[in-house]
């Protein structure tokens, strides 16, 4: 960040652009917002809704997470280009659609403690909401089109999900609809080098699941299962490169998920390490029991 806002001085820049994934998405906005500069990107990835909204998060250099910060201003400008995004990874696609998918499961439980709710927040609830529909239905199409290089309404209507709609949800519903469990989940497994294959959504995913352990929402599991593997989003211990005998690594995602000031607390007040390394090792008989079919 320190490096790009010198560059940005020395070149006496009107504007900044950003043009990759989320990482350097945030980069641009962090780097602009500190010089006061417009800010325009261009996503060559459809994995996060980092694109869209006014927030960076911020890694160590080993790519734990750290925490992230909020802008004042949104970008100035943001540029969708179907030919840049036709050619990304497969495997992109499919975290951003984990990703997302989080904007319901977290999105709604908060929702669901509000009393009263404003129009705003009505409308984060509803684009939370859409992003579950759309993805749910058109995700695994849109993925097998992707594959195939074809631009189609599907792959259409998925990145623009991933992209816009997801970006909508916290546009409108702030710290009420931003994130929850999931998130916090993702923020204490980049703690562990066993999970550093897995793409941010991929995390994410697997959060969505350890949350609804921890709500006790075993019916919505067992009717997620099913598409998570159709989709190849992580459900298992194994597919985040772990066991349950790896009982350290295990304590240490739960540590760092119920850290002071992690939104976990937003869900559950009461959370602490025990019951979230509990919870993941729950979800693991749950995985191992529930049919393929």
């Amino acid at each position: 960040m320190e490096r790009v806002k010198k560059a940005a001085l020395e070149h006496g820049a009107d504007a900044l652009i950003g043009i990759g994934g989320g990482k350097l998405l945030d980069l641009a906005k962090s780097a602009g917002n500190s010089l006061q500069k417009e800010i325009i990107l261009i996503p060559t990835l459809a994995s996060t809704c980092s694109a869209w909204t006014p927030l960076s998060v911020i890694y160590d250099d080993n790519g734990s997470y750290v925490r992230y910060d909020i802008h004042e201003k949104s970008t100035w400008m943001l540029l969708i280009e179907p030919g840049i995004l036709l050619n990304s990874p497969i495997n992109y696609l499919r975290a951003g659609i984990g990703d997302t998918l989080a904007k319901w499961y977290e999105g709604n439980t908060l929702a669901e403690k509000l009393a009263t709710k404003s129009v705003c927040i009505e409308l984060a609830h509803l684009a939370a909401r859409q992003c579950q529909e759309v993805l749910l239905t058109y995700g695994e199409e849109a993925l097998a089109d992707l594959e195939k290089g074809k631009w189609t309404d599907a792959l259409q209507r998925v990145i623009e999900t991933n992209i816009i709609t997801s970006g909508l949800v916290g546009g409108f519903g702030g710290q009420y609809l931003r994130v929850a469990g999931a998130h916090s989940i993702n923020n204490g497994m980049t703690s562990v080098t066993q999970a550093h294959h897995l793409l941010h959504g991929e995390k994410v995913a697997y959060g969505i699941l350890v949350q609804l352990v921890l709500e006790g929402k075993f019916s919505e599991i067992k009717q997620l299962l099913p598409i998570y593997r159709v989709l190849k989003l992580p459900m298992t211990l194994l597919d985040i490169g772990l066991t349950v005998e790896h009982k350290a690594e295990l304590q240490q995602i739960a540590a760092h998920s119920v850290k002071e000031g992690e939104d976990i607390h937003l869900l559950f007040p009461d959370i602490n390490k025990e019951k979230v390394a509990a919870a993941m090792e729950n979800l693991e008989i749950l995985t191992n029991h529930v049919s393929p079919s």
